[in-house]
């Protein structure tokens, strides 16, 4: 074990004011080696962590947490921030069931102010936070910490808008560490590549300002001197944009020199009305690896593991992607900065003109892919689950009510894991199914996987409409996969066993704990049939119907709330053909979030395991709140 004489000495981020400038430095390196300790054990976000940390301590060394708000863009670079707020102690649970979460969350400290797990957030929230304290007559600082990935979201954008036209005093700390997870896309990543502004420019604008004032004419002499000084400006410093949405500009900052942060955030505290300082920090920082390849060490995994014995799902999508963009070459791909997340690297490098990175820009990137559409182009768009909530409006207006081919691969699908409530993807069978004109699938393995993909590129190919697939992190079950993809009929499912008691209908991979959990009712004499629907939306009817009609008892299984899913579906289809004498179990996620920890912890927490869902079925007890039964 490390030494970690001066971390281990602050339980409070007041403590940080007594530190001189070398125990400063010295904590500094504590902190980065804790790191480097801790995280490969819990897993979770490294490089950007090792980047921020005197930023951190310069943060809670100016203003006064939490009286002073501190407003943390995603939230995945406060590590730093919860290691001076008391939590240091409880740092071996990071990211585990029950332990500290892997992002800010405002249950877990009085100093996590906001909590986030997405992009772009901060400065709307800070700014509602500056207003709430003026309307209530209160005096504290409100900071928003936002990197230059986030600072591409179109909402961080609509927030400097709109402080920028109130004047409310307010900090915005740019982090600028060229990177978000992969390298930044875009123009205004480029204009901050450029951006160099020395801080003297401040002091030489007070100077001329009151120069001005000394001149024959007064206040006409003074705008006018103004104005030339603004051309002047506008010559030298081209990509100043800030002090035109009403910020006052302060960079860039050396974001590893404690004393020059430090200078910089007491300057802040005195301005009258929104600032941004625009600090220069790099991703990994300290840590030799880390800084020669930030995108790997952006989030490391738990030590121990273990390497996987089949492809994941996200490998299959992009291989079998690459090879319809190969058969098609009016076909284009589209990531929100993800393009190694999400698969599209090898497509990216083969295709390098037809495969867009859009930045942290969600909702951007659903209605260029319908702009792309519309114009002979299908498209499609490679986005997490938790990342397509932020563009539901885009993919009903702007790409299903208009009918346009655009196909949506939908990675980490149902439940994710370690980041927690807000990563999970749980929601998406159930605010998919309510759009018309678009078809909804999920495969139940990687093998049905590369036969989606292939399906839903032929589909949106022959301009019928738009298509989603929504598919599992990490490894597939391990089956063998075809040398070729099969066309899979629209609204189709599979019979996968034949069973007399009752019957499982499944979708996506919860077919396989249904599998699973037929062979262990089969132990106890319990006779099974078990469903793949494959499709959400259509809905197989006529198989749905005909084992219906069969079985006097039926239970859906799905990764996805209850609430409007796929069991939500059957029981919808069942009413309206007025099936009788059957009764319905829907098993699924419960009407509530769902925490952070291990995927295989979560799902037998849940009841989403095979021997869970036997168990249950075999029970004679009354059905638990968490399912939903239904006799019709």
């Amino acid at each position: 074990m490390s030494d970690y004489s001066i971390l281990d000495s602050i339980d409070d981020p007041r403590q940080l004011a007594s530190l001189n400038p070398q125990e400063l430095k010295q904590l500094a390196e504590e902190i980065r080696q804790f790191l480097l300790e801790i995280v490969p054990i819990t897993g979770g976000h490294l490089s950007s962590n090792l980047g921020i940390v005197e930023l951190t301590m310069a943060l809670h060394r100016v203003f006064e947490s939490p009286r002073d708000k501190f407003v943390w863009d995603v939230g995945h670079q406060g590590y730093v921030h919860k290691l001076l707020t008391g939590r240091r102690g409880a740092f071996w649970t990071l990211r585990q069931r029950g332990g500290l979460s892997g992002f800010l969350v405002r249950e877990e400290s009085p100093h996590d102010h906001f909590g986030a797990g997405h992009a772009g957030t901060s400065i709307s929230a800070a700014l509602g936070m500056a207003v709430a304290r003026d309307l209530k007559g209160e005096n504290n600082h409100v900071v928003a910490v936002i990197g230059d990935g986030s600072l591409t979201c179109g909402m961080a954008l609509e927030a400097m808008n709109q402080a920028g036209h109130l004047g409310t005093r307010l900090i915005v700390v740019l982090n600028d560490n060229e990177m978000s997870i992969a390298h930044n896309v875009g123009a205004i990543s480029t204009a901050l590549n450029r951006l160099r502004v020395d801080p003297r420019y401040h002091r030489a604008k007070a100077d001329l300002d009151k120069m001005l004032q000394r001149l024959p004419g007064g206040g006409e002499a003074t705008q006018k001197g103004r104005l030339v000084l603004h051309g002047l400006k506008a010559l030298v410093v081209p990509n100043l944009v800030w002090e035109e949405l009403g910020f006052t500009f302060v960079g860039a900052v050396d974001g590893h020199d404690q004393a020059e942060l430090e200078e910089a955030l007491q300057r802040a505290k005195h301005y009258k009305g929104p600032s941004l300082i625009h600090v220069k920090t790099q991703k990994g920082h300290g840590y030799g690896p880390a800084e020669e390849d930030a995108t790997k060490w952006h989030g490391v995994a738990p030590n121990g593991s273990g390497k996987r014995t089949a492809p994941s799902y996200t490998e299959v999508f992009g291989k079998t992607l690459l090879r319809e963009m190969e058969s098609n070459p009016f076909l284009v791909a589209i990531t929100a900065a993800m393009p190694d997340g999400t698969g599209l690297v090898p497509a990216q490098q083969r295709f390098p003109s037809r495969v867009f990175d859009v930045g942290i820009s969600e909702q951007h990137a659903v209605t260029f892919a319908a702009g792309l559409a519309s114009q002979g182009l299908p498209a499609v768009v490679a986005i997490y689950s938790t990342f397509l909530q932020r563009s539901y409006d885009q993919l009903m207006h702007d790409v299903c009510l208009q009918k346009l081919p655009v196909f949506l691969a939908i990675d980490r699908a149902g439940i994710v894991g370690e980041d927690g409530k807000t990563h999970q993807g749980l929601f998406d069978l159930s605010f998919l199914r309510s759009i018309p004109d678009l078809v909804v699938a999920a495969p139940r393995d990687e093998n049905e996987l590369q036969s989606l993909v292939h399906t839903a590129s032929q589909y949106i190919a022959e301009e019928r409409g738009a298509f989603a697939v929504r598919y599992p992190r990490g490894s597939g079950v391990g089956v063998p996969i075809d040398p070729e993809p099969r066309l899979l009929p629209i609204g189709k499912g599979e019979l996968l066993r034949e069973g007399r008691e009752l019957a499982i209908l499944a979708i996506g991979n919860a077919v396989g704990m249904a599998m699973e959990a037929a062979e262990l009712l089969a132990g106890r004499g319990i006779d099974c049939t078990v469903v793949d629907a494959r499709y959400l939306k259509p809905l197989d009817e006529g198989l749905i119907l005909e084992v219906a009609g069969r079985h006097s008892r039926l239970v859906t299984v799905e990764e996805n709330v209850v609430a409007g899913g796929f069991g939500s579906a059957v029981l919808e289809l069942l009413a309206a053909r007025g099936v009788t004498g059957a009764s319905v179990e829907v098993i699924g996620i419960p009407d509530q979030f769902v925490e952070h920890g291990s995927p295989s912890l979560l799902r037998k927490a849940y009841g989403l395991t095979g021997q869970a869902i036997a168990d249950r079925i075999a029970a004679a007890i009354p059905l638990p709140v968490a399912v939903a039964q239904v006799a019709l």
